[in-house]
């Protein structure tokens, strides 16, 4: 019996390998079965990848858990390990840092679901269609439509269907709109996926691209690189990912001054990196999460006037840059 443990033939640090195994093991088919149980609706309406990762995360642990009760089974049963000790170790601690990062991420990349205001904006009727594919939303206006359409990002984590309610009204007024089912939840995973929803619909002539704090700089990034194919960029909350201050770009920054994620002072900052005639429309009392629909945000200030006078606003300053471009000859 080892004296240090009261395990008969177990060091103290098998036994707390066995522990840390199962407890990772466990953690791994927990965090996958309490999201799909709490958010499964949510989970099922964004990009593929993120279900997938909670596929991985399952997978994983179920190995884990298994190998843990073989070990227990076999006790001290004399086994063969033909690896070098140093490989095993460098091996063993390279799993765990990628399985603990898989746990971390399928936990902190459930995505902010849709509320119920966002969800109402998702049905198709006599103005506007509302149809979902694997990378995206789109809402097209019915009869005759502008020739120009607006790519859009959702913010890092954000339910692509909490976009609902800011975009429908700009589908409602001519324009086709396209919301982004972005890998994980984060835009600069594929910043380039918005090439694919341009390319989906060769009617639209005239290109803006544009998103929601984090989805916003991936936007910036693309339009930046692709100035061929984009004309138009809408900022909402958010800032350009570097100096584009020397782009054609028409481009139009909306804000709120009660916002405590992309604040007042960043938009400021921002100036220096955006083209001298950017329009700049801070909407006072908003806040971040406004500019969707999915409830509070952490970190986020407190808003002093109502969602609906918020997004009417967002809503009024997209369509101008929209209306500009549409107008130009």
């Amino acid at each position: 019996m080892n004296s240090a443990t009261g395990t008969p033939g177990r060091t103290r640090s098998t036994v707390v390998r066995f522990v840390a195994t199962a407890v990772l093991g466990a953690m791994l088919l927990i965090v996958p079965t309490v999201v799909l149980l709490t958010a499964a609706d949510v989970v099922q309406h964004q990009h593929w990848s993120y279900g997938a990762l909670l596929g991985v995360a399952a997978a994983c642990g179920v190995l884990l858990v298994a190998a843990v009760v073989r070990d227990v089974r076999e006790g001290d049963r004399p086994r063969r390990d033909v690896a070098h000790p140093v490989r095993r170790v460098v091996g063993a601690t390279v799993l765990s840092i990628a399985l603990v990062g898989t746990l971390g991420a399928a936990w902190w990349l459930e995505p902010f679901g849709a509320t119920d205001r966002a969800l109402d904006a998702l049905g198709s009727d006599e103005t506007v269609t509302v149809a979902e594919t694997s990378g995206w939303y789109s809402f097209t206006p019915v009869g005759s439509a502008s020739e120009v359409g607006l790519v859009y990002s959702p913010g890092a984590r954000v339910d692509v269907r909490a976009t609902a309610a800011i975009l429908r009204p700009l589908a409602e007024a001519g324009y086709t709109v396209v919301s982004l089912k972005e890998p994980l939840g984060i835009a600069f995973v594929d910043i380039d996926q918005s090439a694919d929803a341009i390319e989906a619909h060769p009617d639209v002539e005239t290109w803006v691209v544009g998103g929601h704090s984090l989805g916003g700089v991936a936007a910036s990034s693309f339009a930046g690189a692709n100035p061929e194919t984009v004309d138009g960029l809408l900022l909402h909350a958010s800032y350009p990912a570097g100096d584009i201050s020397d782009s054609p770009l028409t481009v139009t920054s909306v804000s709120g001054s009660e916002d405590g994620l992309s604040t007042p002072e960043a938009i400021a900052d921002s100036r220096q990196d955006l083209p001298a005639a950017t329009t700049f429309v801070e909407i006072a009392g908003a806040v971040h999460a406004d500019f969707a629909d999915y409830g509070p945000q952490p970190g986020d200030g407190a808003p002093t006037i109502s969602r609906d006078d918020a997004q009417a606003q967002i809503v009024e300053a997209s369509l101008a840059l929209l209306d500009g471009l549409d107008h130009q000859p």
